[in-house]
């Protein structure tokens, strides 16, 4: 069969009927989400709306069986994995919470499907050594050098996503406790720390590269070579440009960064709550997942050491 793209049935007219525009506002402006967070509810919402559309589907009083043929419809045409199908029914889920919150309509259809259950995904991370070896990349001598190596040294030192890393203005930063104010997910405030070869690198950069890029006076701590904030985009671009310049053959991602943080932490013993309210993390099961790693860690210690396992 022949894949229909439902988002294109929706249209500037039907997005403000619809109240997508003013929900993907509420979730910018109130639930402090990111940019690349919005459009995916966007795109997710776009599908769903578009298939209620094609199908003449109410979307506001659509029954169980119609939000199960959905379902079907992100399983045997899509062919849609269990991870993505569920964040897309979670998206929908949201969505009809925002209209409940306005009095729009009630609708609880999505709230009774029984979704897929998702396959368990490890985070990758890096080793401590792979990141030695990207660290010597960045030149210190460049303005944009200095910039890079102080955007990777951050991420690591921080734990810190990145829409939250392009978002740091110098006054959120406090350089005699080495600790920066972060205002994450759904406007949440929390402190992270940072080490001294951190504080030497922010220094470099602050005294000599940012102050040359600087054109604008922006309040932002990383800057573009124009002068302006730095986006979530171009930091992606960064760490790939680093990797490809040393032997690791993993693909990178910002948030492989992150999972190291976490998973270096817990393997030199830190414990799980601190982890958590270093990451940002609303409950401890988002941060349990990194227990996975590190009790494969704890396994190899102990067949190493333990005189019994070692024979």
């Amino acid at each position: 069969m022949e894949r229909i793209d439902y988002r294109k049935q929706i249209g500037d007219k039907q997005r403000k009927e619809m109240y997508l525009e003013s929900f993907l506002e509420y979730l910018t402006i109130e639930r402090n989400y990111s940019q690349d967070t919005v459009g995916s509810y966007q795109e997710d919402l776009e599908e769903f709306l578009g298939f209620c559309l094609s199908y003449h589907y109410s979307y506001q009083t659509l029954d169980y069986p119609k939000a199960q043929k959905y379902l079907l419809y992100l399983y045997e045409e899509e062919k849609e994995k269990a991870t993505t199908i569920a964040r897309k029914i979670s998206s929908i889920r949201s969505f009809y919470r925002y209209l409940a919150k306005k009095n729009i309509c009630e609708n609880p259809s999505f709230s009774l499907l029984t979704l897929p259950k998702k396959e368990k995904r490890l985070p990758k991370f890096f080793e401590y050594s792979e990141l030695q070896e990207m660290f010597t990349v960045p030149e210190e001598d460049t303005p944009l050098g200095q910039r890079d190596g102080l955007i990777l040294e951050m991420l690591y030192a921080t734990g810190l996503r990145v829409s939250e890393l392009v978002h740091i203005k110098i006054e959120d930063i406090s350089f005699s406790e080495k600790t920066i104010r972060i205002l994450g997910k759904g406007n949440k405030m929390r402190i992270v720390y940072f080490n001294a070869i951190t504080l030497r690198k922010l220094k470099t950069y602050l005294e000599d590269g940012r102050k040359k890029m600087d054109e604008k006076k922006s309040p932002y701590l990383f800057l573009n070579r124009n002068g302006g904030p730095i986006t979530t985009r171009r930091v992606q671009q960064i760490l790939e440009e680093i990797i490809s310049k040393t032997s690791i053959t993993k693909h990178i991602s910002p948030h492989m960064i992150r999972h190291s943080f976490a998973t270096h932490l817990l393997n030199e013993g830190c414990d799980l709550l601190s982890v958590q309210q270093l990451l940002g993390h609303e409950s401890l099961t988002a941060t349990s997942v990194y227990t996975h790693i590190t009790n494969d860690r704890i396994k190899e210690v102990y067949l190493k050491t333990h005189p019994r396992a070692r024979k």
